[in-house]
């Protein structure tokens, strides 16, 4: 099913959202109300796209020339969203922002437009103008999502069924992977298990119990090395539920305490070190661009989708709904 497409914001994910839906046969319109932010839109796209191509995961025939006919930018969000299908909200998180935006919407688009959120952390259902509540949802994606397959699909009690359904089935069909919740929750699931392996990981900073790479390296060969085989639920089955429910009796291991904030990443934030934008965070990654950093991980991000395709998934694994 091919789409119009109307993506609402131009920035880290908005960008990489429409170049999402134009490799997957639809129709794109893209806004921002920051002109700058919208003109380097264009570049970003094609950078990715020569990533995606060098990597084989776009057709050659996917040119710059084409990617620009499939999505076009508009400075107007009447112009944006004048015949849409579908809209993709992906704007600040600011619940003030998000309801100006959708008041927008309101008086702009179609009456049977679904709207998107790409909201990471807001209920934006009550931001929503009530006639709209029947065609709105979340579409929660991850960054990059043009290499990362995840999406959160979830309504409200009050979303249309086939409305959720129809955008999953949109998703699936561009190769990626809808995961449909039964009800809102901030932070989804991905973000949720990483919320609490980001506390448990600075409480091992902030007592002195192991370094950066210390951890890096215990993620990396022990816990990623099983994870894109088994997941985390399929692995404790080979581990053993017996074994499992003693630990959680016998309280084996105490969850970190909520943290409002951590000495580690304080000291590095006053430091000025604050990531691969500036060339050093928890690591040095100085003496090379953000562009090309950001440009290697992306490579070997599709080398492991490719490596992971010809492993495959377990045989019998049966996605049991106990």
């Amino acid at each position: 099913m091919t789409m119009r497409v109307a993506v609402l914001g131009a920035g880290l994910m908005g960008h990489a959202l429409a170049l999402v839906f134009a490799l997957g046969g639809h129709r794109v319109r893209l806004t921002d109300n920051n002109p700058a932010t919208l003109e380097k839109a264009g570049a970003l796209m094609e950078r990715a796209l020569a990533t995606l191509r060098e990597a084989g995961e776009a057709d050659a025939a996917w040119t710059d020339e084409r990617l620009r006919t499939a999505v076009t930018r508009a400075g107007a969000m009447a112009d944006t969203v004048a015949d849409a299908e579908l809209i993709v909200e992906a704007v600040y998180e600011s619940p003030e922002v998000k309801r100006a935006i959708y008041a927008e919407v309101d008086a702009l688009a179609p009456m049977d437009a679904i709207i998107a959120s790409n909201t990471s952390r807001l209920d934006i259902f009550p931001l929503v103008p009530e006639r709209r509540r029947m065609r709105t949802l979340i579409a929660h994606w991850y960054t990059p999502p043009y290499l990362v397959d995840l999406c959160d699909v979830v309504g409200s009690e009050r979303t249309d069924p086939a409305a959720v359904e129809t955008v999953r089935s949109v998703v699936a069909a561009m190769g990626k992977v809808p995961v449909v919740m039964k009800r809102y929750i901030p932070g989804y699931i991905a973000n949720r298990i990483q919320a609490a392996m980001i506390m448990e990981m600075h409480r091992l900073l902030d007592e002195g119990y192991a370094t950066p790479r210390d951890i890096d390296d215990a993620v990396i060969h022990g816990l990623a090395l099983r994870m894109p085989i088994l997941g985390m639920i399929a692995k404790a089955d080979f581990t053993g539920l017996r074994l499992l429910q003693t630990e959680l009796a016998n309280r084996s291991y105490e969850p970190p305490p909520v943290r409002t904030s951590s000495s580690t990443l304080e000291r590095l934030l006053a430091e000025g070190r604050t990531g691969v934008d500036v060339g050093k965070g928890y690591f040095d990654w100085s003496g090379r661009s953000e562009e090309e950093l950001m440009g290697e991980r992306d490579r070997k991000l599709l080398a492991l989708k490719r490596a992971l395709r010809a492993i495959g998934p377990m045989s019998g694994y049966k996605r049991d709904e106990t």
